[in-house]
């Protein structure tokens, strides 16, 4: 089953938490990632397979664009990731987002 990675990127700690909240639940995804970006913007990725991350990002998208005073910054989905960018980039699955894999094996 080919694995994909979502990742939006949003102004403001609610904006991103609705986001993440949403994700989570119209997705089997898994939450990879989390981080602050800079100057009050934050991160989420999330990963599952491709037919998962996909409504998982949109789901993510429109609820963060129906928090008041936050703004997305961008967003992207990555299909099929190579190697080298789950084990470079922090989007590797970590001891705490281990027990919440969806997905064994992606």
């Amino acid at each position: 089953m080919p694995a994909a990675i979502g990742v939006i990127e949003t102004l403001g700690f609610p904006t991103i938490l609705a986001a993440a909240d949403a994700m989570v639940k119209a997705g089997n995804v898994t939450l990879a990632y989390f981080d602050k970006a800079e100057r009050g913007q934050f991160f989420v990725a999330v990963r599952g397979s491709v037919s998962e991350v996909k409504p998982a990002v949109d789901a993510g998208l429109e609820a963060a664009a129906k928090v008041y005073g936050g703004a997305i910054i961008s967003h992207y989905i990555i299909p099929n990731p190579p190697e080298n960018i789950v084990s470079i980039l922090p989007v590797s699955y970590t001891e705490d987002s281990e027990p919440f894999r969806v997905l064994p094996g992606l």
